[in-house]
């Protein structure tokens, strides 16, 4: 929650690592971590809105070299909950997919 309380102090830009399955499994993650620090669903979603704008997710395949492999947008849906909506998503030779 750190990372969240840095990233809301007014100064533009940030960045920083966490730990999730998939871009879209990233406010699940936040809102988990929060939750076992003792703030409420409500107030973690509060911080992250405004905190985080882009997911960039990086894989490491059994081969072992590391590649981009998403790029999401964080919004709020209508029930003002953080959701992760793709941008864009690559294959390990770095060329980007096209359709779902």
């Amino acid at each position: 929650m750190d990372l969240l309380a840095a990233l809301n102090t007014g100064h533009e830009g940030g960045c920083g690592t966490l730990h999730a399955n998939s871009a879209a499994d990233v406010p699940a993650r936040v809102e988990a971590l929060g939750v076992a620090a003792g703030l409420s669903r409500e107030a973690v979603h509060s911080q992250l809105a405004p905190a985080l704008r882009v997911v960039i997710h990086l894989v490491r395949p059994p081969q072992g070299a590391r590649y981009l492999s998403e790029v999401a947008a964080l919004e709020v849906d209508s029930s003002g909950l953080v959701v992760s909506r793709p941008a864009v998503s690559f294959r390990p030779d770095g060329v980007a997919k096209t359709g779902p």
